[in-house]
């Protein structure tokens, strides 16, 4: 078995591992003090937003550089220089944050400033620790290991909130004691990236400066930088942003009962999460063999896969959803924002009808564009944000509204410019057919009479679910299920 296949199926573990362990603590911790596991979110997002700026795209030019420098021996003289940029951009950044305070000393009352100078004790050296690990996931990359990263990346996070909110709740640890355990769990991170780069090759750091001027080599650097700074400055002021406008004009409590939300709904990107690695070598190699026809089939055929066992998730959620908030403490608040639920479902199903639009652009000659339009979304939701947030009264709903608005012209924006380029597109008719169905089957369901206990509710309609849509789809054939129950399915996984 090859080292990427061994990777790819302990890091699918992983991810499993780290979303089960993220619901559920969202699902049956958090909600007993939404106000504290909404400051957790918030110092988090904050921090994030800062980050494109500080690394500056120099975490993908350690990737796209690495075998040009490691032949010369000069790829750890890239990653010295590197770190030592991201420290630079910085004292930079903090230089000029209090620079600003001094000469406007008012915008820190600014509602957008207000929290992030409230906890900038947390939050300034967050931006640090996420920076410098962030350069040293991506250079780990290179050696075809991702999953102990994926440990610090996805894992660590949320023991950070779980520990953090456990010593605030159960053991009565003060906030900012307990926030300091929060950031502690990131430091834990970034030596343990330290420890395992240091398995993988003894880091010695190489200051010379000739390397990189040789051949104007840095010009090169950086230009690559900038486009990968385009693109996570994009990527995290579209999917943070809705997390601090929340808590600068609601509060923190309404961050902390979106995140939980936001939580549920994660469960429908769960047919994404495998799906993607075994597609992109097939759509790689259509680009590669200029196979456009293939290409279309099997965007369509993945697209449809995706869509059709999302609506099969959704739909298990909504008739479900009323009664886990009975059994959760404070879970009135969660029913009161239920239309989040529906809003955002909504919004990830249209974005999962839409299968791997944007990797069809990263992998081919334009992969520029996507930059451009995850920019266009960034600005978009940030737009819509404010105006749901200051102009109605829409609260939670409409920044729920606002990220499904953005999603769907970010993914219409991909839809034309593949058909235009490409003569490709996700859609076809068995799609209308399974939003048809689940449509029905989630309103013949939520119909169905009540028992006396909401947990068997919880189990009783989802199964109901479930088993009309399996017996639709035995006769509708929307989605063959063969190809994922047969024995050479098994047999694959077998032999991992």
């Amino acid at each position: 078995m090859s080292v990427v296949a061994r990777q790819s199926f302990k890091y699918s573990i992983v991810g499993y591992l780290g979303f089960l362990l993220g619901t559920l603590s969202a699902v049956f911790v958090f909600p007993l003090d939404m106000d504290y596991y909404g400051k957790l979110r918030y110092i988090l997002s904050a921090a994030e937003i800062v980050l494109p700026f500080i690394v500056f795209g120099l975490s993908y030019a350690n990737v796209k550089f690495f075998l040009h420098t490691k032949k010369e021996g000069k790829q750890q003289n890239l990653l010295t220089l590197s770190l030592l940029m991201v420290l630079l951009n910085f004292v930079l950044f903090t230089l000029f944050l209090f620079l600003v305070n001094m000469i406007r000393p008012d915008l820190k009352n600014w509602e957008l400033f207000e929290n992030f100078w409230r906890y900038k004790a947390i939050i300034i050296p967050m931006i640090l620790i996420l920076a410098v690990s962030q350069i040293y996931n991506k250079y780990i990359s290179n050696y075809k290991r991702i999953v102990v990263p994926n440990i610090f990346e996805n894992i660590f996070p949320k023991i950070a909130n779980l520990g953090a909110f456990v010593l605030f709740f159960f053991m009565g640890v003060p906030e900012k004691p307990s926030m300091l355990f929060f950031l502690g769990m990131f430091v834990l991170a970034l030596f343990g990236y330290h420890i395992y780069l240091n398995k993988l090759e003894k880091f010695k750091p190489d200051f010379s400066v000739d390397y990189i001027k040789k051949d104007n080599f840095w010009k090169e650097v950086l230009n690559y930088g900038f486009y990968g700074f385009l693109g996570n400055i994009g990527n995290y002021l579209s999917l943070r942003i809705s997390s601090v406008m929340i808590s600068s004009y609601m509060d923190f409590k309404d961050n902390g009962v979106y995140g939980i939300i936001i939580a549920v709904t994660s469960v429908l990107t769960i047919p994404q999460m495998g799906l993607y690695n075994i597609s992109a070598p097939m759509i790689n190699k259509h680009l590669e063999n200029d196979e456009m026809e293939e290409l279309n089939v099997f965007h369509q055929k993945t697209s449809l896969s995706l869509l059709f066992l999302g609506l099969v998730l959704f739909s298990c959620v909504l008739v479900g959803y009323p009664y886990l908030t009975h059994l959760i403490k404070n879970g009135f608040e969660l029913r009161a924002a239920e239309p989040v639920l529906w809003i955002t479902g909504i919004g990830l199903m249209f974005d999962l009808a839409t299968g791997f639009n944007g990797q069809i652009i990263s992998m081919s000659k334009y992969y520029r564009y996507n930059i451009v339009v995850t920019l266009f979304l960034a600005v978009i939701n940030i737009g819509l944000n404010f105006y749901f947030l200051k102009y109605t009264n829409m609260g939670l709903s409409g920044v729920a509204l606002a990220t499904t608005i953005s999603l769907a012209l970010y993914n219409i924006a991909k839809i034309v410019f593949n058909f235009w380029k490409f003569k490709v597109h996700p859609f076809s008719i068995e799609m209308l057919y399974a939003v048809v169905l689940c449509f029905l089957v989630v309103s013949m369901v939520i119909l169905l009479p009540n028992t006396g206990s909401n947990l068997l509710n919880l189990f009783y309609k989802p199964a109901v679910v479930l088993i009309l849509i399996a017996i639709a789809n035995h006769y509708m054939k929307i989605v063959s299920l063969d190809k994922y129950l047969n024995r050479d399915f098994f047999k694959s996984i077998s032999k991992f």
